[in-house]
Parts: structure tokens; sequence; C-alpha cells
């Protein structure tokens, strides 16, 4: 499977030009420029796909995975958490929230059944098995 990668160029570069401006920190609300999305890295081998995902600061409880057929669907929420105390203000604030996925289609369908998923150090990791190609069967002819 060839992979492919997504050029952006300006992605932060923008940002950085934007935040040269400013001379005292500044608090950033909602989630940053670039955080609805996140890296996944597909491999495969003769058996089965396998699917890692950079998915950090979220619970596993708050992760969606959903197969159908060859199309595979991971999706997230990263909760904010408010930890402001009495009397201190927010002078930066970069970490993203929000709800971000990823779906793609892979070359052969996955046998639901038998896909596994791990979730451990920010990084999600799933087994999605091959199903069998349905064999050629031939007609005999009367």
């Amino acid at each position: 499977m060839a992979n492919l990668t997504r050029l952006t160029p300006f992605d932060d570069v923008f940002d950085d030009v934007l935040r040269g401006f400013f001379v005292r920190p500044v608090a950033v609300e909602g989630p940053a420029a670039g955080a609805s999305q996140f890296r996944v890295d597909v491999t495969e081998d003769s058996g089965a796909y396998t699917v890692r995902a950079d998915i950090p600061g979220v619970k596993k409880d708050d992760i969606q995975i959903t197969i159908d057929g060859d199309q595979v669907a991971v999706s997230a929420e990263v909760k904010r958490e408010k930890d402001v105390k009495d009397g201190e203000r927010v002078l930066r604030s970069e970490r993203y929230y929000g709800k971000v996925s990823r779906a793609f289609s892979l070359g052969q369908e996955v046998d639901e059944a038998a896909a596994s998923a791990k979730y451990a150090d920010g990084v999600l990791e799933l087994t999605l098995p091959k199903k069998a190609a349905a064999k050629a069967k031939r007609i005999a002819i009367q």
C-alpha cells in the first residue's frame, strides 16, 4: 500500500508570523488550528492491516471506531477541563479541545468480528484482519 502524505506548508507559518506581532502573552480561545485531524500510520501484511493513530489527551471511553466493509472511521472528543484557581488568570492556552476524526478506505474488506483495538500512552492501535476473499466458483454447463 502506498504511503500518501498531505503537504500543508503554511499551517505553522502564519501562526508563527501572527504570534510575533504580540508583545505580551495572549489567551487563545477555541481549538488550535489543525486540531481537526490527527496523525495516522497504516501498515499491511498478508493477513491484516495495522493502524496506529496519535490521539493524546483523550480517554479511551471518548474514542469511537466504526468499520463498514473496507471503510474505517475513528473519532474522538478531547474535553476541555478548567483548572483555573481563584485569583489566577490564563495567559496562554494552546491545548486543543473538541472533536477530531479521520476516515479512510483500505484495499480489502475488514473482518469486523476479529478486529481489535488498544489505547496506551496516547496511541490508538487497531488490528484489522482482512476478510477472506470469496473464491470463484466454477459452474458446469448442462
